[in-house]
């Protein structure tokens, strides 16, 4: 049995920058000051976001922790507004349905998320998109881990707990556009296929030794084999 792991942003949506205009409205909010324009977002956990960007403000970790719910709060408020007026709307990217819908029809194989939203952020994204959340059916996510390189343990858990598969580190995969992606999924000795269809290309991402990398996620059968053929 395989797991295999989406990320979000970047692999299987571009949602037109709406992530980013609803936290940093959500950081102007609460915090009084969004940080950094200059600071990427790729491949990092919303709490990471959060943390970099107010330290970099001159808040203390203590402050930065006690108003870290009321973030997440404006933040999502905020995202589901700019994910319904955003100015081009959310769209899959190529192959990712066919993707998802190939592997939801092997009895070896369960889809699921290890992505940096918040798991709210997750569902609303992926809803804004026209995706059926509860295809997805193990989660990992940045509210549950602010560290990425912890999710892919936490999606192991959630397997055992809530579908009753013992999967091993060996047998996940994880599906993502950044070198983050890459690296987290080493965590569990679990085997990372890139996609360079977020802000790396793909000398970038083959830079970082992933077991296979893709322009896209449109070739189906290349990339089944890229998760399937060790």
């Amino acid at each position: 049995m395989k797991l295999i792991l989406f990320d979000i942003d970047g692999t299987i949506l571009w949602s037109d920058g709406a992530g980013r205009r609803a936290m940093t409205a959500a950081l102007t909010q609460v915090f009084g000051g969004s940080g950094p324009t200059e600071y990427h977002y790729d491949g990092k956990t919303d709490p990471q976001i959060v943390r970099d960007l107010m330290r970099a403000e001159g808040h203390s970790d203590a402050a930065i922790d006690a108003r870290m719910d009321d973030l997440a709060a404006s933040y999502l408020a905020l995202l589901e507004q700019e994910l319904a007026t955003g100015r081009r709307g959310v769209h899959v990217f190529d192959g990712v349905a066919e993707l998802i819908s190939a592997l939801e029809a092997r009895s070896d194989a369960v889809v699921g998320l290890l992505t940096g939203n918040f798991c709210d952020g997750a569902m609303l994204k992926l809803s804004a998109a026209g995706l059926d959340v509860t295809r997805f059916r193990v989660g990992a996510y940045g509210s549950d881990h602010a560290h990425r390189p912890e999710l892919p343990a936490v999606a192991l858990r959630r397997a055992r707990e809530a579908l009753g598969i013992d999967v091993r580190g060996e047998d996940v995969v994880v599906i993502g556009d950044t070198p983050a992606d890459i690296e987290c999924a080493r965590s569990v000795g679990a085997r990372a296929v890139a996609v360079a269809t977020g802000r790396f290309t793909v000398e970038e991402l083959s830079a970082h030794a992933p077991a296979a990398v893709f322009p896209t996620l449109a070739d189906t059968a290349a990339v089944l084999e890229a998760i399937f053929d060790a």
